[in-house]
């Protein structure tokens, strides 16, 4: 049986290749230059590669091809702009153009119910709907600090974790786990609107991380879509069993959720926000005005849980990586928060953040020099288009690379070093530095224009808050004999190759 099927890849593989070699024959519009692929044989040599493999293979076709450079990635050409100025041109300048998604892999189609979420959804109304829908509900400034309660409760467990890991400084603590839970307990109270036990908060936990991390995996099912659910049945078994764990886990909540928001409205009593209550409450327009439907709401909760998680705890272990590491910048850190908290019985208020420039200044900092995520999702356009003489097809996936765009020396002195005083002063960056890329795009950690992250706001205030609080609490140093390795590797988000260990002791009142 499986030579039969052999048979019939090979037989497709010639037509497809037969295909494109005429295609090259024809005159086509000038696409992007890059390396030569085939069909089959190209999707085959991707196969035998990780998306970490993608990053140092497009620093070398840059070199030789410049800062437009077309691959074929799958069954489709992904092209990849390299530059700042382009980038601005693309999204900002013709933002409504690029503001498209791709068609999802039917992989992805499973976890984000056909492209039912604000990250995948298509340029167009059911997109405008779900984020108006976050956006006001939930990252409205007044919405966001109803959730104080929540940060200093999130804090308070971090704290306490910290303590009785380090038990006084003696011992090294691997920080990267305790900056996940408290961020996904942040999340999940701020999702479900309740504060769960540490038990059902590591139950949810786990079913998120399993289908989160596995997911590479089934990358060969995306490859060969018409005949993958034969040829790796198993493999899409798992991947079938991975998302039911997760709606076994969610389900029952937004269930719960749903009967406490009626037994509360009918006892006229206030109710907490949370983001399901607004999925709850939703309506599609488009789709017959229909509610949404559970397996719908469920993966719009796990988008939420997973943004708002792991891309702020990646950005705070590299932070506080690089706080270790550069102990006179922790330094100027703690001077400036003492400066601002006076007593040392006060607690580090919210509006207290926006006196701290140089706290923000290292929060920034940390997000050029290691952004979370070295691409942003990829785009497609509304439309043929033309940008820098090349024609961007409407069948193209189009990405950008946040990391090289946030180093480029053309715009960043010295771009490889930590250095929080380039947002303060000199370089032409100051304080008023724009991060959504509006005026100019130098870095973009979360985007930028139409499809910016919807949660920047949100994100910079959990990294300031836990930064600051984390920092004048505990003295961070490396430990013994450790020099702190900065180097990377892809998870989900880029994460420290070797993770932070790092010695905290209570900071002398």
């Amino acid at each position: 049986m499986e030579s039969i099927w052999f048979i019939v890849l090979i037989t497709v593989s010639i037509c497809l290749t037969l295909k494109s070699l005429f295609n090259l024959l024809k005159h086509n519009p000038k696409l992007p230059p890059g390396p030569l692929s085939i069909p089959i044989l190209s999707n085959l040599q991707w196969l035998r590669k990780s998306f970490a493999d993608l990053e140092p293979i497009l620093r070398n076709l840059r070199s030789k091809y410049g800062p437009i450079i077309t691959l074929q990635v799958g069954h489709r050409k992904a092209i990849f702009i390299t530059t700042p100025d382009l980038a601005h041109q693309a999204l900002i300048q013709n933002g409504a153009a690029f503001a498209d998604r791709p068609p999802a892999p039917e992989t992805a189609k499973l976890v984000n119910s056909n492209q039912h979420n604000i990250s995948s959804a298509s340029y167009g109304s059911l997109w405008r709907l779900l984020r108006r829908n976050l956006t006001y509900q939930i990252l409205h400034p007044s919405k966001i600090k109803s959730f104080t309660p929540a940060r200093k409760w999130v804090m308070e467990i971090l704290k306490s974790n910290l303590k009785s890991e380090s038990q006084s400084g003696k011992l090294p603590v691997r920080v990267v786990d305790q900056f996940q839970y408290a961020m996904f307990c942040l999340l999940v109270l701020m999702c479900f609107g309740e504060k769960l036990d540490e038990k059902k908060i590591r139950e949810i936990e786990s079913v998120q991380r399993a289908l989160l991390l596995s997911f590479g995996r089934f990358n060969i099912l995306n490859f060969f879509p018409k005949f993958s659910k034969i040829l790796f049945r198993n493999r899409w078994q798992e991947l079938y069993q991975l998302r039911r764990n997760q709606e076994e886990v969610l389900v029952p909540l937004i269930r719960s959720r749903q009967e406490n928001q009626k037994k509360i409205q009918q006892e006229e009593k206030f109710l907490v926000v949370a983001y399901v209550d607004s999925l709850l409450d939703l309506n599609l327009p488009d789709e017959g005005g229909r509610k949404l439907e559970e397996h719908e709401i469920v993966s719009l909760c796990s988008e939420f849980l997973n943004a708002g998680t792991d891309t702020t705890s990646t950005a705070l272990q590299w932070i506080m990586a690089n706080l270790v590491k550069h102990q006179e910048i922790q330094s100027k850190l703690v001077d400036e928060i003492k400066n601002v908290v006076k007593s040392e019985e006060d607690e580090i208020k919210e509006e207290d953040l926006q006196k701290m420039p140089y706290l923000k200044a290292v929060v920034l900092e940390g997000l050029r020099r290691h952004p979370p995520g070295h691409f942003v999702l990829p785009h497609a356009v509304t439309e043929d288009i033309q940008l820098d003489g090349y024609l961007i097809p409407k069948d193209a996936s189009v990405n950008f690379m946040v990391a090289e765009i946030g180093c480029d020396p053309k715009l960043w002195k010295d771009p490889m070093e930590f250095r929080p005083e380039r947002f303060l002063s000199g370089e032409g960056i100051g304080e008023g530095f724009d991060i959504t890329g509006s005026r100019e795009i130098k870095m973009m950690p979360f985007g930028a224009g139409r499809r910016i992250c919807p949660g920047l706001g949100l994100a910079m205030l959990h990294l300031e808050y836990f930064v600051a609080n984390l920092v004048r609490e505990f003295e961070w140093t490396a430990r013994i004999g450790d020099d702190v390795d900065l180097s990377d590797k892809q998870e989900f988000t880029m994460v420290m190759k070797n993770p932070l260990w790092a010695h905290i002791s209570p900071r002398m009142k």
